[in-house]
């Protein structure tokens, strides 16, 4: 996963276990279920309650962006027809960007 701050200052903690992100041991987002046939962009908020939340409509404040890179399919040709299998999420091609959180 590659990792980008965008300002000084605290970051949000946060833990990575396979495809799954948990954030503030509060809100986990499992990246290869929201994985797509697109380019994918979660924003994680905190809302006028000081939880965390999946939508930046309800947020206030940024504390981190996900970007999930479109799903990848490989060819398997069985003789007869061809068909497309979803490869697993690689977390190497997934950018979390963090806002400080102070």
């Amino acid at each position: 996963m590659f990792i980008i701050e965008k300002n000084e200052g605290e970051k949000i903690p946060y833990e990575v276990n396979g495809t799954k992100v948990c954030f503030d041991d509060d809100l986990s987002v499992d990246l290869a279920k929201r994985q797509k046939d697109y380019d994918t962009q979660i924003d994680i908020c905190y809302d006028a309650d000081g939880d965390l939340t999946t939508s930046a409509k309800s947020g206030i404040r940024y504390v981190a962006q996900i970007d999930i890179p479109a799903a990848v399919y490989a060819s398997e040709d069985s003789g007869e027809e061809a068909t497309q299998t979803k490869q697993p999420l690689d977390m190497d091609s997934v950018t979390l960007t963090l806002w400080a959180i102070d």
